[in-house]
């Protein structure tokens, strides 16, 4: 599993985590993680079409 998707599960679970115990702090927390997973997953797409480079599909 790559850093990208790493940052969103977690990021799920902590949100899930928050809401289910009333925490919005968790939750909140939970939110930036995966927005930080998709902000990783638009750069590396990016990159890769500004170089050329083709990836597989499961590495994404």
């Amino acid at each position: 599993m790559t850093d990208k998707n790493i940052d969103k599960a977690k990021g799920r679970v902590k949100e899930a985590a928050g809401a289910l115990t009333g925490d919005r702090r968790l939750k909140n927390e939970g939110r930036v993680d995966q927005a930080k997973g998709s902000a990783k997953k638009a750069v590396d797409k990016a990159a890769d079409t500004l170089t050329g480079r083709k990836r597989n599909k499961k590495q994404t």
